[in-house]
């Protein structure tokens, strides 16, 4: 069973909703990062392994499992966000959107006419008004915050903060690093003027805590691939400590 209320509604309401994003490829792999309290899980096909012959079977292992599928499309292009939508997706969270005509150009190709531009050819049960986020990850995109908020049609602003961090020539990724810091705090205060959410891409629950404070309603705690390779390294840790740490006598 998918979730109940649409994305769209969720996303005008002002409780922040907490996300994984997913980057290996499989439905089995999508169903196991569906765990409670999980809102939207953001399947990657720019940067991710899985391809489009995997979404149709991971988006649906997402919503069974109770939460909103959302896809990264590999492009702002507008076949591969029709694709996106046609095999489930409930939203999209589009990258590389530059200017405030790219991002009428995005929000036309989620939309059916007259709305917009979108193609008729639903492949897998969707809505018919999914979710449409952009992403800001250039200096371009920064510059344009005054205008790309404003574009009728988008339901959110999502920080890349790696992108956006290498197009300011400063450590990419790193949200306190001040001048990256500044301008995610651009972002943050221009969405919230124009009364969308906005989120910033975080690598871990603790930094995710950290943007939530700062305002961000789009809340990803992590990816599979880093929780995956952090627990391992933590049980490796814990294998080889020398003493054993002092609760292991409770597990035999």
């Amino acid at each position: 069973m998918g979730p109940t209320v649409s994305l769209r509604d969720r996303l005008r309401s002002a409780e922040p909703l907490y996300g994984v994003w997913s980057t290996i490829p499989g439905p089995i792999a999508a169903e196991v990062i569906v765990g409670p309290g999980v809102d939207y899980v953001v399947v990657d096909l720019q940067h991710g392994g899985a391809g489009e012959a995997d979404l149709a079977g991971m988006l649906a292992a997402i919503a069974a499992g109770g939460a909103y599928p959302l896809v990264r499309p590999r492009s702002p292009a507008f076949a591969d966000i029709g694709r996106a939508l046609d095999l489930g997706a409930h939203g999209v969270v589009v990258p590389n959107v530059d200017s405030a005509e790219q991002a009428v150009a995005v929000a036309a190709a989620c939309a059916y006419p007259p709305a917009g531009t979108r193609s008729f050819g639903l492949l897998r049960p969707g809505p018919a008004e999914p979710a449409c986020i952009v992403m800001v990850e250039s200096r371009a995109a920064l510059d344009a915050m005054g205008d790309l908020v404003r574009v009728p049609g988008l339901h959110g602003i999502y920080v890349g903060p790696f992108d956006l961090g290498l197009s300011l020539h400063v450590t990419p990724g790193d949200a306190h690093e001040p001048v990256l810091s500044a301008a995610i705090d651009t972002v943050l205060a221009a969405a919230e003027a124009a009364e969308l959410p906005a989120g910033v891409h975080a690598t871990s629950g603790t930094v995710a805590a950290r943007l939530r404070r700062r305002g961000c309603r789009l809340i990803t705690v992590g990816s599979d691939a880093g929780a995956l390779t952090a627990g391992i390294t933590a049980d490796l840790a814990a294998a080889r400590a020398d003493p054993a740490p002092a609760d292991d006598d409770d597990d035999y």
